[in-house]
């Protein structure tokens, strides 16, 4: 999380993780820009993990480092925008494009 943390290009201001018996784990960075989340059932090889941002951050980054590291077979991004403007289309699925190896959006 620290690395994905960086790779989006957020300053850490603290992180607190809690490890359960048998396995899995709790964990949070705060970071200047929100915060990164992360919560792991191994037994079921999941992860639910939420990046919450603003500024200059690039989830994108941080996404690609905790596939990679967690050697992920699958994922799914769900993309919100928030801020101060009117909202805007609402939710958004990011999908990953293997025919021009990038993401594209669509609306949900």
């Amino acid at each position: 999380m620290l690395q994905a943390a960086e790779a989006a290009g957020a300053t850490i201001v603290q992180s607190v993780f809690h490890r359960f018996s048998p396995h899995g784990v709790t964990g949070v960075v705060v970071v200047a820009e929100s915060h990164l989340s992360i919560h792991t059932w191994p037994e079921y090889g999941y992860a639910a993990v939420d990046f919450f941002t603003c500024g200059d951050c690039r989830p994108e980054a941080a996404h690609e480092v905790l596939e990679a590291g967690m050697l992920s077979r699958s994922h799914a991004i769900v993309k919100v925008e928030r801020g101060m403007e009117p909202p805007g289309p609402g939710l958004r699925l990011m999908e990953e494009d293997g025919d021009v190896g990038g993401w594209r959006e669509r609306a949900l």
